[in-house]
């Protein structure tokens, strides 16, 4: 007898059900809900994401035709209408409630590996990506006149690149009016692009003791303050104190640091705007070219999981498929943070996906996978000898 339950069955336990229930009832999931369990919807859409099923009927059809190794997920197969009228009609509001109590268990039982840069502060990016929607589909979706999308907005820690915080909107969203929900720990360190520039946003987190690091504006107003020395042999051309002027002063009343940066690899300079005085200027410009993981992140989510297509047309079932995306990325990170193996991401993805079901140590199958399992001693049973 194998003592193992599916590899599905053990990644739910990341997921303890009682918290799973409390969470129900604060977001009111169940109320007026017949058979059909929020626990057995997540499990659902948690295979769609892990299995790599299309469709509403690959997800029924995925489950039933495991129906023999369902009873120890807790759940039955639901038909692909009633996952449906769940996916429009329950509040995603629950798994965005899931994904933060993931996010939390993975920080506590994960040790980050080595850390790139010699400063404590903690170091996250921050950006969006635009998910393209048919208009005529998802009417709810605005972008451009004969365009639908949505934006996922997404803040990722460089602690292990988990994603820590996720915001999705309609694609005619701002980059900036997201940005200043986002709240933040003094002393963080925050690495974005030009279209989340705002000068009120950059005074209110300096006076909060939050440091940001960005790209100039081409248009930006400043006067010189102090020249401060260039490192040798570091590729910095210059490194200045500034104080912004006009109306952008009145905004951001506060000593910024100006550095020019040279990339060898593209031929270009870059220019990059801080309000860290601390901090040396080729590690700005580094902290900077660390906020491409974020980009990186956005490319491995579409191309390993199911978050361009998807299998309802309503915002509700739209943002409930992003989240259960969001939590199978976290998981997967999870798993590559724990393994001893040393997978990619891709590789992982799809190994996990054909194991699912098989019935053996998540844990050992994550550090040997292509081992063979030691076969269990099993003794025989006596059998009376009848003359």
């Amino acid at each position: 007898m194998n003592p193992y339950c599916s590899i599905f069955s053990q990644l739910l336990q990341l997921f303890p059900r009682v918290e799973f229930q409390q969470m129900v009832m604060e977001t009111k999931s169940e109320r007026n809900a017949r058979g059909f369990s929020s626990w057995s919807q997540f499990v659902s859409m948690l295979f769609c994401q892990l299995g790599r099923a299309l469709s509403l009927r690959e997800i029924s059809g995925g489950l039933r035709s495991c129906e023999g190794k369902l009873k120890h997920l807790g759940i039955n197969a639901p038909s692909h209408s009633t996952l449906a009228y769940a996916n429009q009609h329950r509040p995603w509001e629950l798994y965005q409630q899931i994904f933060a109590k993931l996010y939390e268990r993975c920080c506590s039982q994960v040790t980050p590996g080595k850390r790139k840069f010699r400063f404590k502060n903690k170091l996250v990016s921050m950006d969006s990506t635009t998910i393209d929607l048919c208009l005529s589909l998802y009417n709810w979706a605005h972008f451009r006149r004969a365009k639908g999308a949505v934006k996922l907005h997404l803040l990722l820690d460089h602690d292990g690149y988990l994603p820590s915080f996720a915001v999705v909107t309609e694609g005619n969203v701002p980059d900036i009016k997201v940005a200043r929900q986002f709240s933040f720990e003094p002393g963080t360190i925050i690495a974005y692009d030009r279209g989340y520039d705002d000068y009120e946003l950059f005074g209110r987190w300096t006076a909060k003791g939050i440091y940001f690091v960005t790209r100039l504006k081409s248009n930006a107003v400043f006067e010189h303050v102090r020249m401060n020395p260039i490192p040798k042999n570091r590729e910095i051309h210059k490194d200045e104190y500034i104080k912004l002027k006009g109306k952008s002063f009145a905004k951001c009343p506060y000593i910024l640091r100006h550095v020019t940066y040279y990339d060898k690899k593209h031929n270009v300079w870059l220019d990059f705007l801080t309000n860290n005085l601390k901090l040396g200027a080729s590690t700005i410009a580094a902290i900077y070219k660390e906020r491409w993981q974020i980009e990186l992140f956005f490319k491995a989510i579409k191309q390993n999981l199911k978050i361009k297509t998807f299998v309802g047309t309503t915002a509700n079932a739209v943002k409930i498929q992003i989240w259960t995306a969001l939590i199978a990325m976290l998981i997967i990170r999870f798993l590559q943070l724990r393994s001893r193996f040393g997978w990619s991401l891709s590789n992982l993805v799809a190994l996990l996906r054909m194991s699912l079901f098989t019935h053996r140590d998540l844990w050992s199958w994550l550090d040997k996978p292509y081992d063979v399992p030691p076969i269990l001693y099993e003794p025989e049973q006596l059998k009376l000898l009848i003359p």
